[in-house]
């Protein structure tokens, strides 16, 4: 295992401390409970999605299965970090181990990477299902979904070891005081002994790849879904695209919103109060709301939901 030196002396350290949200002990408890009930309630909604799915009939189709797989990536993005941060706040120490701060790292991009390909699947599903309403059944056929949602995991998870290697490699010194909730890059490297401008180039190129491939796929998609919606002579057709296209662009709004404020506008300009609430919205607040979403304005969801809550 990779240990931390300090250039000052021949000891070594063998984790780093998260200190998440600073603040006094009643403060941490009240936290603890507030981030407690949101995981909660996270995993609630994300799993009401997924069983109202598998025990509905009327929800077999592809656009339900994928919002399906999508709840179930919440259900495991939430978790990648909100039960140590609930560790965290009730530990004196606030110590990580180093294996367990890259293992975090890497689930935790991993999980989100693998959420920017299926909002792109989600979004061509959309496409499929208003632009070429006649051929849907046949385009969008279970294999296909099986293949698309299996390419979304192997994608997400295959996208970033190789820097997350590369970084945990490095030799940190000094300080090993992550002033953050999670195990993110930015102050990771702040820890090296040595700048790697290299690496720092290399992460900015694979990041921006990640979120502008699928963004520019997301709205590729809507710009030909618009198109199509607008020739629609009647209101209540219109009325019913939009309505399905809702939730969705919805989601990605509020997930691409909060994630490029982060890692694509100049990180010099973001104190660490503002990375850790922004990290915040788009790691903990959106799995929070997005079951909310899509059942909200989804009549056949709604009634599934209510089906479910009642059995």
């Amino acid at each position: 295992m990779k240990t931390l030196s300090s250039p000052t002396n021949s000891s070594t350290i063998t984790g780093f401390i998260l200190l998440g949200f600073p603040c006094p002990r009643e403060g941490q408890i009240l936290l603890f409970v507030l981030f407690f009930v949101v995981y909660l309630l996270t995993l609630m909604g994300n799993a009401s999605i997924i069983c109202a799915v598998r025990w509905d009939q009327r929800l077999h189709t592809p656009m339900y299965l994928l919002l399906a797989n999508f709840s179930f990536l919440e259900i495991w993005y939430v978790t990648s970090t909100v039960p140590n941060m609930l560790a965290n706040f009730l530990s004196d120490t606030k110590v990580i181990s180093f294996s367990g701060c890259f293992l975090q790292f890497y689930f935790f991009f991993s999980l989100g990477s693998t959420e920017c390909f299926f909002l792109a699947v989600m979004a061509f599903d959309r496409y499929l299902a208003i632009c070429r309403p006649l051929h849907y059944p046949s385009l969008m056929t279970g294999h296909l979904c099986n293949i698309l949602v299996i390419s979304c995991w192997v994608l997400g998870f295959l996208w970033f070891p190789v820097p997350i290697i590369i970084i945990s490699q490095m030799s940190f010194c000094g300080s090993r005081i992550i002033d953050h909730f999670v195990c993110d890059p930015g102050p990771l490297l702040a820890l090296s002994c040595s700048r790697a401008p290299l690496m720092e180039f290399f992460w900015t190129i694979i990041t921006s790849l990640l979120l502008f491939v699928p963004f520019i796929c997301i709205m590729g998609s809507y710009m030909l879904v618009l198109r199509a919606v607008f020739r629609v002579p009647s209101r209540d057709g219109r009325r019913k695209a939009f309505s399905t296209c809702g939730p969705h662009v919805t989601v990605v709004s509020l997930f691409y919103g909060s994630v490029m404020v982060m890692y694509v506008s100049p990180t010099s300009q973001h104190t660490a109060g503002m990375q850790k609430l922004v990290t915040l919205f788009y790691s903990v607040v959106t799995p929070l709301i997005n079951p909310v979403i899509y059942s909200l304005r989804n009549k056949d969801m709604k009634h599934a939901m209510k089906k479910f809550l009642k059995t």
